[in-house]
């Protein structure tokens, strides 16, 4: 025996609204006050990776949190725009190192950030070095841990 039921109209315009890959059309695209959440939260991350390179390993010295985040801050503009020339212009090192140097280069722009920020110092190139990497690596665990996975 086949039972029909009547469907509601809120069902049926529901369906309507979604797309041919079955999203919501009705939700807010992802736009400016998302994208600056997730910078923001980014920031705050790299606050806190600077932090734990800090407390964690010597050479690495903070005045206090503020310094951290501010750091965290500095960090992420000089990875942004200096960082790219660094990479550029030590291409030719990169390769024959077979891709190594960019840790180098890493250790550069940490170095470039603990001069610009006070409170926040390092003891020299070894400290920049693994310094840089414990926090490219912490960053980017804290990261993946705090993405959206609803992003295709």
């Amino acid at each position: 025996m086949i039972v029909i039921r009547p469907v509601a109209a809120s069902t049926i315009s529901n369906l309507a609204r979604r797309d041919v890959d079955g999203r919501n059309r009705a939700q807010a695209p992802s736009g400016i006050l998302t994208t600056s959440v997730r910078f923001l939260i980014r920031l705050v991350l790299n606050g806190i990776a600077v932090w734990l390179a800090a407390y964690l390993l010597p050479g690495i010295y903070l005045a206090d949190a503020r310094s951290a985040f501010i750091a965290g801050a500095v960090l992420g503009l000089v990875n942004a725009i200096v960082r790219p020339l660094l990479v550029f212009l030590t291409l030719p090192f990169t390769f024959l190192t077979l891709g190594l140097f960019l840790l180098v280069v890493n250790g550069i722009c940490l170095a470039i950030v603990a001069w610009m920020v006070p409170g926040f110092s390092l003891s020299g190139f070894t400290a920049a070095f693994f310094g840089a990497l414990f926090i490219s690596v912490v960053s980017w665990l804290l990261n993946a841990y705090a993405a959206d996975r609803r992003r295709p």
